[in-house]
Order: C-alpha cells, then structure tokens, then sequence
C-alpha cells in the first residue's frame, strides 16, 4: 500500500530511541522529511543521520519555553508541519492515595502542556492546506488505568480527552487526531521494567519476561517495526476516516473491546 506521505513533513517527539524511533523510521522510509528530537542535540543528530529523510534537534521539551523552542527550530529545518507525533515519558511511579498537587502539577506540566502548545502550533499551517495528521503515542492506561502510575494515568487520560475534543473540531477541515496505544513492545525501556522487576522479586529476567508474556494473547512482545508500522499508517493519506480514536496495538493484552 502507498501510504501518500512523501514529501510531507513530521517533528516526532522524543525519537532518538523506543516506539518514537520506530515511528520517525517508518515515516521517513515513506519519504516524510522527519524532525528528530531528544534532549541531547548530538543524539539527535546522530539518529537522523541513521534514517533516510530526517534533520536532528535537540531540545528539552519540558523546560521553560521548550516546545516553543521546538516548533521554531523545526520550521526553520523543515518548514510548515504536515504531521505532529506527541510522545514522551511519564512521570514517576506512585499510589493514587499518594498523590499531592505537586505531582499533580508536574503530570500535566509533563503530558499535557507542552503538548498543547505543540498542536496549537501547528495547527494553523495544517487548516490552511486542509490536510494534516497529529498522533499522540500514549498508553493502554487511556483505556485501562496500570496500577502505581496514577500520575501517568492522570496526565495520559487528560491529554486524551483534550485530543478526542479537538478532533471533532477540525475533522471537517482535513486534520485527524489520534492515539496510539502500546502494551509491551520490546524496546531497551520496556527490558528495563523487566530487569528491575527481577531485582524487585528475586526472579530472573527470562521468568520475568515469560510471565509478562503470558498474560499477552498473542504470546510475546510486540517488534518496534510492528508499531511504527501502524503508526505510520494512521498519519497516511488512507486514515483520513479515523479520527478521534485511541487505537491499541498491544497484541490482545487489553481485555476491553
């Protein structure tokens, strides 16, 4: 299938490893000239240097000014943004019953805010040409709240229910907006939880990863290449019918319809 993307432009955030990699690999390989970022500008740079049609710029997303520093410095890379990705991590794990309002504030300051200057800063271009694509990569928990990330919870569902309204608002003029939702690809952070929940129950990392993989219908991790694909798909000319929809590629492990 011809996804219809060369020649566009994407700024996927936090793209120098994991799922972000994968999709900035899968739309370049489409032909979309794909803005790299990460916080350190030399990663960055390295990283698009690996992929066919991508320029690096670091930037601190969650700092002062940081997505404003970023939209500039992509539009001076690339010009106008056809295609927006939102990703990054969360904040740090915790009990519901332990959350305060500085935690509070730091999961919208984190999932939320720079987000939303972000679209609001590519918007404009995307309704002016009538074609545009932001996809935001977040997590099951929008559908399915994980135990002992409250914070994450908290901040990844109110930047869904932000996305699911702007959707409606500009569907009607060529802009889709969507989630993407991955359970256990296998990626260095994903082998990381692994390797600390060994260390946390005295289990080895190959026990640990069986029982993970258990619990998934389709009996192991997803493959990097697996989720860019799909995401690469729903920022294609084909999607132009989806919008407003968190989509899950998480091998079955979800059990909701």
């Amino acid at each position: 299938m011809q996804l219809g993307l060369a020649g566009k432009t994407a700024l996927v955030c936090a793209s120098t490893s994991g799922l972000g990699r994968a999709t900035a690999q899968a739309l370049a390989e489409e032909g979309v000239t794909v803005v790299v970022t990460g916080r350190s500008d030399g990663r960055a740079k390295e990283v698009a240097g690996e992929l066919p049609n991508a320029v690096g710029v670091g930037c601190d997303l969650v700092a002062d000014g940081g997505a404003e520093q970023l939209l500039t410095a992509a539009r001076e890379a690339v010009g106008d943004l056809d295609i927006l990705v939102l990703n990054g991590p969360g904040p740090a794990p915790g009990p519901a019953r332990a959350t305060d309002t500085a935690g509070i504030e730091q999961a919208i300051d984190t999932l939320v805010k720079p987000q939303q200057i972000l679209v609001q800063g590519v918007l404009p271009a995307m309704l002016e040409k009538g074609w545009g694509r932001i996809l935001s990569i977040s997590s099951t928990s929008v559908q399915a709240p994980l135990p002992n990330l409250s914070l994450s919870n908290l901040g990844r569902a109110a930047l869904a229910g932000y996305l699911k309204t702007l959707a409606t608002e500009v569907a009607a003029q060529g802009v889709t907006v969507n989630s993407l939702l991955p359970g256990r690809i296998a990626t260095s952070r994903a082998r990381q939880v692994d390797e600390a929940t060994a260390q946390r129950t005295g289990q080895s990392l190959s026990e640990v990863e069986a029982a993970s993989k258990a619990t998934i219908p389709a009996g192991r991790y997803g493959g990097p290449d697996e989720f860019g694909a799909v995401a690469a798909f729903l920022c294609s000319t084909q999607a132009a019918y989806i919008t407003g929809t968190a989509v899950r590629c998480d091998g079955g492990l979800v059990p909701t319809l």
